[in-house]
């Protein structure tokens, strides 16, 4: 029996989305996730600092803390809320000398902390299969500079306390079985710049503070977060923030002003529904950007062809229609444009140029003449424009895509590309629709 060659299209691309949740999976603070041509999406944020200088060689051969003192029992009430550690990962945690504790790591303390000698500055109990719980006396280790527990089975809710640690500044707990909304404590800690919560069964809507935290990698794909996302999205300072595989719904939200350092952008795997907002296209320093697999719709805007540095553009399996804009193929270092099944009914030459190179997947649409299409039935049948704000004026120019300084209504300047319409204030620049 012949086989449809669409059908068997939309299996390999099911079983390239599966490999992609497994690549997700990995925990590891730093990580590259990469696929081939019809569907690419890798993070690649800074790494997180390294332990704090000259704490691995400030072991017990070194550096010893003696006696019953704060971190000893807090370490020990970590040790007693574990009830399963198949490794021994926990076996030398015994006596008093915790610097000689496996995957306890002990340094000078930070500068103007009032203590003397060495402190516990970081724990790595990375992929040790410990089963247990976070105990509150966690914040008597006041001098914590990095907390690494990714790929263990831990479970419960995180507790308030941990918003004690003033000098955290690395947080991983990415791929164990918390639950509970968003763990507020996060929040309060002053120094941290990295989380990752990946992985998980958090769930509840996300709190519009978190995107207002001076983090430089926000990771939250995997867990169970629903409702919008918020508007304060754009006010974070983050490289790479990844909000896939989740259960939030609405609108992507306006970037209006938006200058941030975002660098990577995942919102795959939701339900997010409307249109792409044109002030998307002025992200300055955007390089993955990954829409795929929710239920946005309508046109797409010229001004997406402001993102030159894009490497990778992900719209694939939405309900978009209309005609491809030819710019958007124009992208100088795309290496992976997808919009397979949508309802697009038209490309350009220029995308044809793109798909020779294996560069562009354009499959499972309705552009007539071309083979790995939808059914006529089904872009009959194609979803309209969700209302005016997808209402598009197509060009066939190029988009001013300025660069200038707004200050926008809720008090703050952003540096970067205007939406369009709005003038740049001192630099007296106006972005229209060609």
């Amino acid at each position: 029996m012949e086989q449809n060659p669409l059908k068997m299209l939309r299996l390999r691309t099911v079983a390239v989305a599966a490999a992609l949740l497994l690549l997700l999976s990995s925990p590891a603070p730093t990580s590259q996730l990469s696929l081939g041509a019809t569907f690419g999406v890798w993070i690649n944020g800074a790494a997180p600092p390294p332990p704090p200088p000259g704490s691995a060689s400030l072991g017990p051969s070194s550096t010893q803390i003696q006696g019953g003192g704060q971190e000893y029992t807090a370490l020990q009430a970590l040790k007693a809320a574990i009830f399963e550690d198949p490794r021994g990962a926990l076996s030398s945690w015994q006596g008093p000398n915790v610097c000689a504790y496996r995957g306890v790591y002990c340094s000078a303390p930070p500068a103007g902390a009032a203590a003397a000698g060495a402190v516990v500055a970081g724990i790595d109990l990375n992929h040790a299969s410990l089963k247990g719980t976070l105990p509150a006396a966690l914040s008597l280790l006041s001098h914590l500079t990095f907390l690494h527990l990714n790929s263990n089975r831990l479970a419960g809710a995180v507790p308030d306390t941990l918003g004690d640690l003033q000098y955290l500044t690395e947080l991983d707990l990415s791929n164990n079985l918390f639950s509970g909304p968003f763990p507020a404590a996060t929040l309060l800690i002053p120094s941290l710049v990295y989380l990752d919560l990946r992985f998980n069964g958090f769930s509840g809507e996300l709190p519009n503070e978190v995107f207002a935290k001076n983090l430089d990698a926000l990771f939250l794909n995997n867990n169970q977060f629903d409702g919008q996302i918020p508007e304060t999205l754009w006010s974070s300072p983050a490289t790479v923030i990844t909000l896939a595989n989740n259960r939030l719904t609405g609108p992507v939200p306006t970037a209006y002003g938006y200058g941030g350092r975002v660098r990577e952008l995942l919102f795959l795997n939701n339900k997010l529904t409307g249109c792409v907002p044109e002030a998307l296209g002025f992200l300055p320093y955007i390089e993955v950007l990954d829409l795929s697999n929710n239920l946005l719709s309508g046109h797409l805007p010229s001004t997406l062809s402001c993102l030159s540095g894009i490497e990778v553009l992900n719209i694939a399996h939405n309900q978009f229609t209309g005609e491809l804009p030819e710019l958007v193929c124009d992208l100088r270092r795309i290496t992976n444009l997808s919009v397979s099944f949508n309802f697009f009914s038209g490309i350009s030459e220029d995308c044809d140029r793109l798909a020779g190179r294996s560069v562009f997947d354009f499959a499972g649409n309705c552009v007539p003449g071309r083979g790995m299409q939808r059914p006529q039935p089904e872009c009959d049948d194609a979803p309209g424009d969700v209302g005016l704000s997808c209402l598009r004026i197509p060009g066939s120019r190029p988009v001013a895509c300025a660069e200038a300084a707004v200050s926008i209504g809720i008090g703050v300047t952003f540096g970067g590309g205007l939406p369009f319409g709005m003038s740049g204030g001192g630099a007296g620049v106006t972005v229209t629709v060609p």
